[in-house]
């Protein structure tokens, strides 16, 4: 006879409407290392909670519950590429205050407003290959949150121009660049890991302190001198 593990003999749950179930996949998707893989179960399972309570409007502020509540669900374990910010600690279990309305109207609600921070953050790079690993990594953030919103495959010219809306026409990539090399493809691995850090980069604004473009500088000076030789 098999031994029944009873809901008393269990850990308490963090959050009761959602069951047992759903924490237990929380905390399988904080033991994935893959972070793609992990992005990708985690908006599955913003989804799968959804459905839970399907009453609950689907609007952003209800989206930015869900993503709130999974952080939560993880104990803020959970290392995500998310539309939202996670939120504060401190702010559990006290009394909410009230909050003035948000007049900030976003471009495209299923993309976030982090995007737009990222955006506006590539925006101000004046280093081309900071900025071109920054607008790849945003356009597979775009393109992994507009699959989860309408469950179809998006074609890339959808995320170049959203892109390029968003950002006022300042940050452009080839559409033809794009799909010749699967750059908007989250499976694409070649310096995937890398890109996400352009933003964490204390010299991504300052042209002048990537060692490649100084070093092509100095093959053109050489090239020149040797020329005028």
């Amino acid at each position: 006879m098999k031994n029944f593990i009873y809901n008393t003999q269990q850990n308490d749950l963090i959050l009761k409407e959602y069951g047992r179930n759903v924490q237990k996949l929380v905390d399988h998707i904080i033991t994935i290392e893959d972070r793609d893989k992990r992005n990708k179960y985690a908006q599955i399972l913003v989804e799968l909670m959804r459905q839970i309570h399907p009453n609950m409007r689907d609007n952003q502020d209800y989206s930015n519950k869900l993503w709130d509540d999974l952080y939560i669900l993880s104990q803020f374990n959970l290392e995500v590429d998310a539309p939202y910010p996670m939120p504060e600690k401190d702010a559990l279990g006290k009394k909410p205050k009230m909050v003035a309305y948000n007049t900030h109207e976003l471009h495209y609600k299923h993309y976030g407003r982090n995007v737009e921070l990222l955006i506006e953050k590539a925006i101000a790079m004046e280093n081309p290959d900071d900025r071109f690993n920054a607008i790849i990594y945003i356009g597979r953030l775009m393109k992994s949150f507009y699959g989860t919103w309408n469950k179809e495959n998006v074609d890339d010219a959808v995320i170049v121009e959203h892109l390029r809306e968003m950002s006022e026409n300042k940050l452009n990539i080839s559409l033809e660049k794009v799909k010749a090399e699967n750059l908007f493809d989250a499976s694409a691995k070649e310096k995937s890991d890398n890109r996400n850090k352009v933003f964490n980069n204390p010299n991504a604004k300052k042209m002048g302190n990537n060692p490649n473009m100084n070093n092509n500088r100095n093959k053109q000076d050489n090239k020149q001198k040797r020329k005028n030789q």
